[in-house]
């Protein structure tokens, strides 16, 4: 789960983490009201969306002016005049792909005197079962490019968890960014705040992305993105509250209401898979033979009758879908089970696409069976590899 930038703020602020001050808009007409709260003399009238590059960004409307989708103001006129031509519009960026989002919020900030940038994020390292963090002197850019032109700029270390985060963590990144005196105490308290809330609140990503040095000596974080990890969201009722559904695709969110793992892709063939390992294989072979998944949608391996029937409406929902391929290998999954909700779904919204099933393994026999008796235009296949041969050639007509 994402959430936008002023609610990262607001909760890295419970921590006693250093961020300016600032007040989130909904509506252009209380613009002024947050400008004037601030007092200036200088704003940033930043777009909430959940997506990077909005400094970069350029919104599709010519009445949203050119400047991208961050803006600094030197009046409150001009942030009226920004919040009116920016919230309703669409801002495309690098990370939100042509179509672009919404602005439905905006965030007025108070200017920063900048004298340096930095990168700073922590994220959950798999590799070694730790919480690492990762520092760079190259703040304010994409990481991907400083990664890829000058990694040697790039610095990371895990901590612990036996013993959280100790003095030499803070020193590292005061050492890796170049700061001394006042400046690297101020990193190793910062360090500490950070893997505070990262725990706290069962974070997946923290990335502040610049933190900076004002000319006044303090280090600041001037933009953070948070991501959590959804399997502990039942402990964080707080953070789920803040969920922003206008920036998710409604099918997904339609999908997490029965515990389906779905991720809408940009393809033709609908896919309904159970286990991770064959969807990405399902995915994969529809890709060899041409075509492109429509989806990711992992049913589970104890996957009710109910639960087929939303995964099957949920990928028949989607306009993009010509075809469908229902891939199942039965273990803890019985294929009578899925061949039941596939009826039950094909019953209520209808089938206008080709559907192609493969079954195998835990009662495929009354599987195929109730398929074969259900009257479905159902084309069967053998194995994956014809199954994905035959869904290819009928969403080719």
């Amino acid at each position: 789960m994402n959430i936008h930038e002023y609610q990262a703020k607001a909760i890295l602020r419970e921590f006693g983490v250093p961020v300016s001050r600032g007040v989130p808009v909904l509506a252009a007409k209380d613009a002024e009201a947050a400008a004037r709260e601030l007092g200036g003399p200088l704003w940033v009238v930043k777009a909430q969306i959940h997506a990077g590059g909005r400094g970069k960004g350029k919104f599709k409307e010519k009445e949203a002016g050119d400047k991208g989708g961050v803006r600094l103001a030197k009046s409150v006129d001009e942030v009226k005049a920004f919040a009116a031509q920016m919230l309703g519009r669409t801002l495309v960026t690098v990370q939100t792909g042509p179509a672009g989002k919404q602005v439905n919020r905006l965030y007025i900030e108070e200017g920063s005197d900048i004298e340096r940038e930095f990168y700073l994020s922590a994220l959950v390292d798999r590799a070694s079962s730790r919480v690492a963090f990762v520092v760079s002197t190259e703040g304010g850019v994409n990481i991907e490019d400083v990664a890829h032109r000058t990694p040697g700029k790039i610095h990371s270390f895990s901590v612990d968890p036996a013993t959280g985060v100790m003095p030499h963590h803070g020193r590292t990144v005061a050492q890796a960014l170049g700061l001394a005196g006042d400046l690297a105490k101020q990193a190793e308290r910062l360090v500490r705040q950070l893997y505070a809330a990262f725990i706290a609140k069962d974070m997946a990503m923290l990335e502040i992305n610049p933190l900076i040095v004002t000319r006044q000596g303090e280090l600041r974080c001037l933009d953070a993105k948070i991501s959590f990890d959804d399997n502990a969201l039942h402990r964080h009722q707080e953070i789920v509250a803040l969920r922003d559904q206008t920036e998710e695709d409604a099918k997904e969110i339609e999908a997490s209401k029965f515990d389906l793992n779905y991720i809408a892709l940009e393809g033709t063939i609908g896919c309904m898979v159970n286990g991770a390992g064959l969807a990405m294989a399902t995915m994969d072979i529809i890709k060899l033979y041409g075509e492109a998944p429509a989806n990711f949608l992992d049913v589970g391996g104890g996957a009710s009758k109910e639960k087929v029937t939303a995964a099957f409406k949920i990928i028949t929902a989607d306009p993009n879908v010509k075809g469908i391929l229902v891939n199942i290998f039965g273990g803890i999954m019985r294929c009578d089970v899925i061949a039941e909700g596939v009826i039950a779904a094909v019953k209520e919204v209808g089938l206008k696409v080709p559907l192609v099933v493969r079954l195998e393994g835990t009662n495929v026999d009354l599987g195929k069976k109730i398929l074969r008796e259900s009257g479905l235009n159902v084309i069967p296949a053998d194995d994956l590899d014809d199954a994905a041969q035959k869904v290819v050639k009928a969403v080719r007509g």
